[in-house]
């Protein structure tokens, strides 16, 4: 039988009787409530995501020999690009080491822009590949596109109320302290006059009964520009500056029957002030308990399925992922702000909103045989395979949405893979002290850790870095070169031994790996040996076998050209490309040797 069937086979069998609910804009809401008590009630929460993409070419997604820096270039560059159509979650708790209770959920995510504000998203990219995948297992695009729910991230949100020109309550303003001018005193007295005529206008049409008086009063407020805020009259007064406002606001403390609202316009400034007058202090108390739930009402619309990661982000439970540094990468681009373009920027912000994140494909680490798997399917085979560690799990229950449709499981398959890693190295994922919960203190080297292959990200400004997934040897980055260019097809071990003909330098310890089919690194093993073989490269005197390389249109560049490449965002789809256009940008700060015609290598992995 053969791995993949047998993993799928393991994801049929045991995972079948798991039910997952499944949520669109239909039952939004009333998922939302039932999902804020399970959150509430858990020690962790699992999330997954289905993309429409993620790598367009095999260097693209995270290699072992990259730096947390450029890991983060490529997890970015994915984020910008592609679009997110279904977001997991599953909040659990552990009933005891080897049980669990879950409480899954399944949202379909469209970026509809129903608010006409050009938000969330104009256009993303989609992956054949990944649709194809997607559509396999069943995915149901029509539910997705039609009934998805949609969102806006902070920042977007922050831009809606703008455009919309929501209603804001006023700032406490205090008396400013600068010497007010003859302008700002015509002004406050027109003003002044113009709300105190308002007012008297606005009492003699509560008092009218004639119909004369009744067409008096509406004759009145069009005069005047009254209007009506809900069942209270209300009264816009255009502003052209911050100081206006401020002038304003000081006057308004003589009429404590209006409450000023500002009217927002672009860049935080406002176009206007909203005056309403209130009948009594009562009126205006439950004036404000309506304003406030209005804006809650329409909050919520502009935030959409973003109401989730809040709900999570206030419950401060430890949130699980398996890939974390790309799925962290998304949640912030497309549900806090636009990515900054540094990483420890990234971390600092993303931590803000998830304090604890733990990379359960981190953890699986633990296990040797474990570290190239990266599916969920795959690890929970082997350990099935080679341990004993019985995970029972309980979902109350839970109608699915649509009915045959049971999208998500893997959110819940994250919570059961993380369950058994921590059965099987005898982890108790919580401890209880004085009747509280915490994090147990093994899984702190598991918690927030944004890079795959690097023990603690933490350390941002570490350049020692892996070559192989599975050895654990650490070399400096700029003990790396990258190499490209020859004319025939060549593997790994065929290129070490080329190398080791062809200078004196190779004579020391040094190794090849194959990076895509026409690029390969070498790791010399010893310090300063990479910056020897480029100057080398480069000489007037070289001579023999390299020479002749250097003459076929053999190329090298350093590990900082290849960290130019991934902060340029020269994305094309082979490395010796985009390396080519970073020194071709660098006008010579790299060190390099120039092709002589157009040939380049075909190189197989070893």
């Amino acid at each position: 039988m053969s791995l993949l069937l047998q993993r799928r086979l393991l994801c049929t069998n045991v995972h079948k009787k798991w039910k997952v609910k499944q949520v669109t804009k239909t039952n939004f809401q009333e998922s939302l409530k039932e999902l804020e008590t399970h959150v509430s009630n858990s020690d962790f929460v699992a999330v997954s995501m289905e993309k429409t993409g993620s790598f367009s070419a095999s260097w693209h997604r995270v290699l072992p020999f990259d730096t947390v820096e450029i890991a983060y270039c490529k997890a970015r560059h994915s984020a910008e690009r592609f679009q997110l159509l279904q977001f997991a979650v599953c909040p659990f708790s552990i009933a005891d080491s080897n049980k669990f209770i879950a409480n899954p959920y399944n949202f379909l995510l469209f970026p509809r822009d129903e608010l006409r504000t050009g938000m969330p998203s104009y256009n993303f990219s989609c992956q054949t590949s990944y649709l194809t995948s997607m559509a396999r297992e069943g995915f149901d695009f029509n539910a997705c596109i039609y009934d998805g729910v949609s969102y806006l991230s902070r920042v977007q949100e922050s831009k809606a109320k703008m455009q919309i020109g929501n209603y804001m309550p006023c700032p406490n303003v205090n008396n400013s302290s600068s010497t007010s001018t003859t302008a700002d005193t015509v002004f406050v007295e027109r003003i002044k006059s113009r709300i105190k005529y308002w007012i008297k206008s606005c009492e003699k049409c509560g008092k009218s009964t004639s119909k004369d008086d009744a067409l008096l009063a509406s004759l009145r407020k069009i005069v005047m520009g009254s209007e009506m805020f809900g069942s209270r009259h209300c009264l816009t007064i255009d502003v052209c500056s911050d100081r206006q406002v401020q002038l304003i606001l000081e006057m308004l403390v003589n009429f404590p029957n209006v409450v000023p609202l500002l009217v927002p316009g672009k860049g935080n400034t406002a176009l206007a002030i909203c005056l309403v007058l209130m009948k009594s202090e009562e009126d205006k108390d439950l004036f404000e308990r309506e304003r406030q739930k209005l804006e809650e009402e329409e909050n919520k619309k502009l935030r959409g399925f973003r109401e989730v990661i809040e709900l999570i982000s206030a419950s401060q439970k430890p949130v699980l992922f398996h890939k974390c540094l790309d799925d962290c990468a998304f949640i912030h681009s497309k549900f806090i702000a636009p990515l900054p373009s540094e990483v420890n920027e990234f971390i600092n912000s993303f931590r803000s909103v998830f304090s604890h994140v733990i990379d359960v494909n981190h953890m699986t680490k633990k296990f040797e045989a474990v570290r190239n798997m990266t599916s969920i399917s795959a690890a929970l085979l082997y350990l099935k395979n080679h341990f004993f560690a019985t995970v029972d799990v309980e979902i109350p229950d839970q109608a699915t949405t649509n009915e045959g449709k049971n999208d998500g499981l893997d959110a819940l398959r994250i919570c059961y893979l993380f369950m058994k890693i921590c059965s099987i190295l005898k982890i108790s994922p919580c401890v209880t002290e004085s009747g509280n919960k915490h994090l147990a203190a093994e899984l702190q080297d598991f918690t927030n850790v944004f890079h795959p292959w690097t023990a603690d990200s933490r350390e941002l400004a570490d350049e020692s870095i892996s070559i192989w997934a599975n050895n654990t040897r650490k070399v400096n980055s700029e003990q790396l070169v990258f190499l490209w260019g020859v004319q025939f097809r060549i593997t790994a071990s065929m290129l070490k031994n080329l190398l080791q003909e062809s200078h004196g330098i190779f004579s020391r310890e040094f190794d090849v790996k194959l990076v895509d089919k026409d690029c390969a690194i070498v790791v010399f093993w010893e310090p300063g040996l990479s910056k020897a073989f480029i100057n080398a490269m480069s000489s007037e005197q070289i001579s023999g076998l390299l020479r002749e390389l250097v003459s076929n249109g053999l190329r090298v560049a350093s590990y900082d050209t290849y960290r130019t490449v991934c902060r340029l965002g020269l994305w094309e789809a082979r490395l010796s490309e985009s390396l080519d256009g970073a020194l071709e940008k660098s006008d010579g700060e790299f060190s390099s040797i120039c092709c002589h015609n157009d040939n380049v290598m075909n190189l197989d992995n070893r």
